[in-house]
């Protein structure tokens, strides 16, 4: 059964390139130059990964982001011309899981669409792996079955938000470095000012209902990084 990759991209030259490398890869491509197009083929194709541009002539690719999380749990990577951390802040606070400024090379880019696959087909298949569960004060996850449970009711984690998850859960007790937590995540060098693991961070604790204050699970070790306390 092949991968299927939507890819959405108002540049048709662009869209162009990245389908011919894509399906030079061997994926099958769903490629697209507005939002509605995208919304109809998300909803009538199974998808392992989408390729989103932000500024689509009809809708935004954050539009577009937040209807897949609505349901599904694949990878998105987000496109965006801006060189800025806003756009891509509020792409990862969303559930975009990676995100790529143009211009770029197709190569770094099915580089990526490997990466984030390899992780999620890794998750997806969960009898590649013996049982694992960590209950930690209510909080269960396994990974097992990919399942998380926040006192009996299922949580709907991406795969990121559950690695993130389960390596915080696999040190409880000490304090992770967001430098250690990016590398060990994402699989690729830490850089200054990355922004990356606090947006995910940020989005774990909205899902496991976290006061901000006085988080219960997840808490912020200033200057250091990041700990769940057994």
């Amino acid at each position: 059964m092949g991968i299927n990759i939507l890819v959405v991209d108002d540049e048709k030259e662009l869209a162009d390139i990245l389908e011919l490398y894509l399906i030079g890869d061997g994926y099958t491509v769903h490629k697209f130059y507005t939002g509605a197009e995208a919304l109809d083929c998300i909803a009538h194709t199974a998808l392992d990964l989408a390729i989103l541009d932000i500024m689509l002539p009809d809708m935004d690719g954050f539009q577009i982001c937040r209807k897949i999380r609505e349901k599904y749990y694949y990878p998105v990577i987000m496109l965006t011309a801006k060189a800025d951390d806003g756009d891509k802040i509020m792409g990862l606070t969303i559930g975009a899981d990676d995100y790529i400024t143009k211009p770029f090379n197709p190569l770094e880019v099915v580089a990526r669409v490997k990466t984030q696959l390899r992780r999620y087909l890794r998750y997806s298949n969960p009898a590649a792996f013996q049982s694992h569960e960590y209950d930690i004060r209510g909080l269960v996850i396994n990974r097992d079955n990919h399942r998380c449970l926040l006192f009996g009711k299922e949580l709907q984690l991406t795969p990121i938000e559950f690695s993130i998850l389960w390596y915080l859960c696999e040190r409880q007790g000490t304090v992770v470095p967001s430098e250690e937590l990016f590398e060990a995540v994402w699989g690729e060098k830490y850089l200054t000012n990355n922004n990356t693991v606090m947006a995910h961070i940020g989005r774990l604790r909205e899902k496991l209902g976290e006061p901000a204050r006085s988080p219960r699970f997840i808490k912020t070790v200033w200057g250091v990084g990041y700990t769940i306390e057994k």
